[in-house]
Formats: C-alpha cells, sequence, structure tokens
C-alpha cells in the first residue's frame, strides 16, 4: 500500500509540474500574439506570501499572545515551504515577495493587541511590495480572537483594502478552518486538506500554489463562478478522521470533482468545534468557469456530507479514564496509548490541566519504581522545571506543576520524585525535565508542548516504544504515534477541547445545528454563488 501511494503522489506531483511549464508555454505563446481578452497572461507574477494560523478554543481560558506565533519574514518563509526552494518550477514562475507568515501551536483566544500587532504589520510589509498580481494565503482558518468574530474574514479583508480587488488571491487551509461568506468573498481560489491527520498539508498548499500560478501565466485569471455551501454540522476531528469511514469516502469525492471540465478546486470544512461564533459550522466551496460544472460539484459533496451525518464515530474507542486504565493495565500490546483528550493542546487546549497526572499518581499499580513503567507527556511547570535544573539529574525534587492557566477541574500539583534527564533548547517547551514518581515518568515542560514524535521522547533519554502505557495529551494520533502504537483508547476527561459538545455551552454558533439538534428538516443544500473579489 505504500508503494502504491508513493507511486499516486510522485504522478501527482508530475502532474502539476507539467501543468505549470505548460502555462509558462501558453504565456510564451500568448506574448507573442494579440489578443483582446480583458485577462492577459502575466509573465513572471509578483506573488507576495502571508499568513496566520492558528486553531484556538473560546472554551478555554488561555490566551495566545504575538510571540507564539512563530512568525518568519521575508525570505525565511521559504524554509515552510519545499516546494518553494530555490529552482523549483513554482519559484522560477514568479516573482516572489514572501512578507509575514506566522503558525501557533493550538492555544485560547488570540489577544486583540496581538491580532492588530501581527495584521499590522502584514499589512506595513504588504504595501512595500505593491503592485502585485497574486498573493498565497496560508491561514488556519480557526483563529478566535477577542471582541471580533471572523478574524480571517478580516484579516482578508484588510489585505483587498490595500492591495485592490484585481489582485488574485489563493487561500490555502486546514480542513478544521472555518470559511464564512466574507472570506469566501474575499478570495478567489481557495483549497484545504483531505486528509485529518494532516499528512496532505504541503501537497495542500502546493496546490493552492499551483491553482494561482496558472490562472496568472496563461491569463485565465479569476475563477468566473465560486460556490460556497454551508451545512449545519458541526463535529471534533476525533470523529471526522479520513482514516476510517465515512471521513474516508466522503474526502475520497474530492479529487474526482476537481477533475471535471470547468472546475478548478473543491474543498469541504469539518469546521472547528471548539469557538462559540456563527462562522463555525461545516462548509463546502467548489471554483471553476463552468457554472453548472462548478454547482453540480458543491452540491454533490454537500449532500454526502449530510447523508452520511449520523454515521460518524470516535477514531478510536473511547472510555473514561478509569476504565482506559484498566484495558492498559492488562493488555499485552505495548505501548499501550491512552489519549488525555479534554486538554489536547493541539485542537486550542489550554495543556496545562492537572486532572489526569492527579488520577494517574493516585493509582496504586504506579506507586512503585518496579511497577509498570507510564510516561506522561506532558504538564507545563516553570516552577518545578526551575527547581530540577538546582539539583540536577538523579537528584530529589518536590515543586508544583500545571494548573496555572487551566484550574478549573484541579488545582496545582505539588510533583515530588527523581529528577531523571533535562533537556533544554526546545522551540516549543524550552526546557523540559523527566520527573520519576513511583513508575510514571512525567515529563515537565517550561512551555507547553504536544509530544508527537518518537524523538520528541528519545531526547530525553525515554524509550516510548519499550513504555508499558504512554498518556499523550492529544486526540486521535498523529502518524507517528499511530504506527508507534501497541494498542490504543482515548479517554474522555475534561478540559477546554471536551469532547462532550453538548456540556460545552454554546451559546452563538447558529443554530439548528448537528449533531446538538439532531431532528433536523429543511436543510437548504443548494448552492449560494459568491460575487468575484472585483465585483465588491
Amino acid at each position: 500500500m505504500k508503494v502504491i501511494s508513493l507511486v499516486k503522489y510522485f504522478f501527482i506531483i508530475v502532474s502539476r509540474f507539467i501543468k505549470i511549464i505548460s502555462a509558462l508555454f501558453i504565456l510564451a505563446f500568448l506574448n507573442g500574439c494579440q489578443s483582446d481578452t480583458s485577462s492577459k497572461p502575466i509573465k513572471n507574477p509578483k506573488i507576495a506570501i502571508a499568513g496566520l494560523a492558528i486553531e484556538s478554543s473560546t472554551f478555554s481560558p488561555a490566551t495566545t499572545d504575538a510571540a507564539a506565533f512563530l512568525a518568519r519574514e521575508g525570505a525565511a518563509i521559504f524554509d515552510y515551504y519545499p516546494f518553494l526552494k530555490e529552482g523549483s518550477p513554482q519559484r522560477v514562475a514568479a516573482n516572489w515577495a514572501p512578507t509575514l507568515r506566522g503558525h501557533a501551536l493550538p492555544g485560547g483566544i488570540v489577544t486583540r493587541k496581538a491580532y492588530d500587532s501581527l495584521v499590522g504589520k502584514t499589512l506595513a510589509l504588504l504595501k512595500k511590495e505593491l503592485p502585485l498580481d497574486g498573493l498565497f494565503f496560508d491561514i488556519h482558518g480557526a483563529m478566535s480572537v477577542e471582541g471580533l468574530d471572523d478574524p480571517e474574514g478580516d484579516f482578508i479583508q484588510k489585505i483587498r483594502e490595500l492591495i485592490g480587488t484585481k489582485t488574485l488571491i489563493s487561500t490555502s487551509m486546514d480542513l478544521h478552518g472555518n470559511v464564512s461568506q466574507r472570506l469566501a468573498q474575499h478570495t478567489d481560489l481557495i483549497t484545504c486538506y483531505r486528509k485529518a491527520p494532516h499528512e496532505d498539508a504541503l501537497e495542500s498548499k502546493q496546490r493552492a500554489v499551483d491553482n494561482l500560478l496558472e490562472r496568472l501565466l496563461t491569463g485565465k485569471g479569476k475563477p468566473k463562478y465560486k460556490a460556497w455551501i454551508p451545512i449545519p454540522i458541526l463535529l471534533p476531528g476525533e470523529k471526522t478522521s479520513t482514516r476510517i469511514e465515512p471521513g474516508k469516502s466522503l474526502y475520497a469525492k474530492v479529487q474526482p470533482q476537481t477533475e471535471k471540465e470547468g472546475v478548478i478546486d473543491a474543498a469541504i470544512w469539518i469546521g472547528y468545534a471548539w469557538a462559540d461564533e456563527p462562522r463555525n459550522h461545516a462548509v463546502v466551496m467548489v471554483t471553476g468557469d463552468d457554472k453548472y460544472a462548478v454547482s453540480e460539484s458543491a452540491e454533490t459533496l454537500a449532500q454526502h456530507f449530510w447523508n452520511v451525518r449520523d454515521q460518524f464515530e470516535f477514531v478510536a474507542p473511547t472510555a473514561d479514564l478509569d476504565t482506559a486504565l484498566s484495558y492498559a493495565l492488562t493488555s499485552e500490546k505495548k505501548p499501550y496509548i491512552i489519549s488525555d483528550m479534554g486538554d489536547n493542546p493541539t485542537a486550542g487546549g489550554a495543556g496545562d490541566v492537572t486532572w489526569t497526572l492527579r488520577e494517574l499518581l493516585n493509582q496504586k499499580a504506579f506507586k512503585k519504581s518496579s511497577g509498570p513503567e507510564l510516561i506522561y507527556a506532558s504538564i507545563p511547570g516553570p516552577e518545578m522545571i526551575d527547581a530540577a535544573l538546582k539539583v540536577g539529574v538523579n537528584n530529589y525534587v518536590s515543586a508544583k506543576v500545571g494548573a496555572s492557566v487551566d484550574n478549573r477541574f484541579a488545582p496545582p500539583l505539588l510533583l515530588e520524585g527523581i529528577v531523571e534527564a533535562i533537556h533544554e533548547g526546545d522551540v516549543h517547551a524550552q526546557t523540559e525535565v523527566v520527573v520519576r514518581v513511583g513508575s510514571i515518568k512525567v515529563i515537565v515542560t517550561k512551555k507547553r508542548k504536544p509530544y508527537h514524535k518518537e524523538k520528541d521522547f528519545t531526547q530525553l533519554g525515554l524509550n516510548p516504544r519499550k513504555a508499558d502505557i504512554l498518556v499523550v495529551k492529544i486526540g486521535y494520533l498523529v502518524p507517528e504515534l499511530y504506527d508507534m502504537r501497541g494498542d490504543w483508547i482515548m479517554a474522555l476527561t475534561p478540559g477546554g477541547v471536551d469532547q462532550d459538545l453538548e456540556r460545552l455551552g454554546y451559546k452563538r454558533i447558529q443554530r439548528p445545528m448537528f449533531p446538538l439538534d439532531k431532528d433536523m428538516e429543511n436543510v437548504n443544500l443548494k448552492t449560494r454563488f459568491v460575487e468575484a473579489s472585483d465585483n465588491l
């Protein structure tokens, strides 16, 4: 299967390369001809790059500041995109003007000060690059900002007011983002990931760039039609993974729609479940030049999504923590991975809820060092970091950890044990220490950090593959952890990204909304055509 996937991916890349080269030949031909079309082929178009990406929960007490976005400016932005490396077809096809691109770990609501600062800096950098032929707008789509609905819609509108309506904007998004009508209006081309977990993230961003280049180089310009269909469904990513049905078959229907004559791209957004805003719901968008084909594709995808809405289930077995632990302790499959879902920092949780760790430390099975080895990843604890640095490795340490941001479910926890490892210099955690308490090895960080890769553990002297139990603050497993698992269960724990949507207390999303309102009638899944940006 891996060989088939690699071959398929190879042919996709080759076809896109041929598409760009073909566009360059068409441009060369048309440059030698007289044309009276309103859109002219543009040789070596000037294209800017900008974007801010974060998934932020409004149900978490955490806030996100500007520093969390780790924003890059200028040429450093190219490091994000292998397909824009020096000498690549995409790089040589245009005059690139990278401005500012920031990507933060999922977290709490973004402060208005941070948003205004980052957007203001982006606009200032874009202004220096005017005029522009195109803009690659790379966002997530689930940013929440203090006192502001629809931040991405606000952001792109501000960009339009600066660069004008003639510039072609191609937007790349996460499928867990939200597409408001305002965002749909101000962008010209738009696409999103087709896999969850997001193994196709770079492929999707490249698709957004390839579509932009093709429309500029050939003179086709803005698509004639943009179909936008809001779907009253709001589900968590843990129920909509494309690894399993019905998500697998639903997203498999996207690519065939893009192969139809007159269609440029098609996309399905699941939306983001942990923000209470009117724009938070599923969406289908299709762009192209054939009105009938665009509309038919959009309505086909929307209707199929609606038809399978009752079939979405969690991607793995779920249980309360006690039940999950009983399975883990009796399983012969190692490592047995338990997802501590409620405080998942990869979905917007604060990452410092101590409830699960408190319950683990109270378990008799782990009281002695000879008990089952359990690795817990992770809990922020700056006080513990300072104490561990003072005493050093192999020495006893005592300090509080967690609950400095989210103490709604459990207070800060006094952790007492032996320092087994110290690692400094991590881009997210800054400093990490391993504290052993009985047979539990707790990873404590200066700043919150999700643990996705085997290297995250091995650089701390831990071997997650040989551990009996691995508890991670995450929802569905990213590929590396998924491949590592002996077995896996998702624990329904409390936190800012609680999987029980009905107890979150939505007040502002549009109702009725599935699954909160299960008996829904007269759902409108007809195409809404969105005006071109230069008609606004």
